[in-house]
């Protein structure tokens, strides 16, 4: 794949307890497929005060802290796919837990500080929460695949943080944005469908060369804004959907 097509991928990296700057750059974690979507929520702590005096009106609201950021997503990784050495998906997903597992400090427990990148994003945070779904296994119960879902916070409002291409942001490149990967399960008709594209499913797995819409590789990109291809004289598009055996 040409340089330009390269797929930005996403990035756990350490920080500091002052979150300034990056350590122990050997516990830096490249995720296998980026996250579908990421949620960030704000949440501002109110308390209205009490006091003596004439209750009738409208009380005053106070500001009290600075409030938390928070940022969600979910990751997946399945070791059948890209050509993994890996034949226990957990020797990738322990890499993601390493950031949060409490480190002695003193007579306390703290977790690392962690910083999570994507192109021209990124939050840094402590990482509140981590589920683990166990998704796929081998005849001898290997577990394959696996879905984490992480949630990272910061004990105050952020402000947006926008990392330029020399910060390690990739360039958009026209014709690849956006691309949608599949979970695991999904057809290319489901995926059109939730992006209000239903009636086109045929012609965008016929864009993106897919063989069989019916059947996708967790993690496989779709360009769901591929050029469509041109209709026949008669205006049909004919896509071959792969038929269940016995069936003609």
């Amino acid at each position: 794949m040409p340089d330009s097509l390269k797929l930005e991928k996403a990035e756990l990296r350490e920080l500091d307890a002052e979150f300034a700057n990056e350590i122990n750059q050997n516990k830096n974690v490249t995720v296998q497929f980026n996250p579908e979507s990421i949620k960030v929520s704000f949440a501002n702590q109110i308390q209205t005060p009490s006091g003596t005096g004439d209750q009738r009106g409208t009380p005053s609201r106070q500001f009290v802290g600075a409030g938390t950021t928070k940022l969600s997503l979910q990751l997946w990784f399945d070791v059948t796919a890209g050509g993994k050495k890996e034949k226990d998906v957990r020797k990738l997903t322990q890499q993601v837990a390493y950031f949060i597992t409490p480190k002695p400090e003193a007579d306390k427990f703290l977790p690392p500080a962690v910083r999570f990148l994507w192109g021209s994003f990124q939050f840094d945070g402590i990482m509140e929460s981590l589920e683990e779904s166990l998704e796929f296994f081998s005849n001898e119960g290997r577990p394959l695949r696996a879905s984490m879902t992480v949630s990272l916070s910061q004990q105050k409002i952020t402000e947006f943080v926008f990392r330029s291409a020399g910060q390690g942001g990739a360039p958009s490149t026209p014709g690849t944005k956006p691309l949608m990967q599949a979970p695991a399960g999904s057809t290319v008709q489901e995926l059109a469908d939730s992006q209000g594209k239903g009636g086109n499913w045929q012609a965008i797995a016929s864009a993106n060369n897919i063989e069989n819409p019916r059947l996708l590789q967790p993690g496989q990109l779709i360009d769901m804004n591929a050029p469509l291809p041109k209709l026949s004289v008669s205006g049909e598009l004919s896509v071959k959907v792969p038929q269940p055996s016995g069936v003609s």
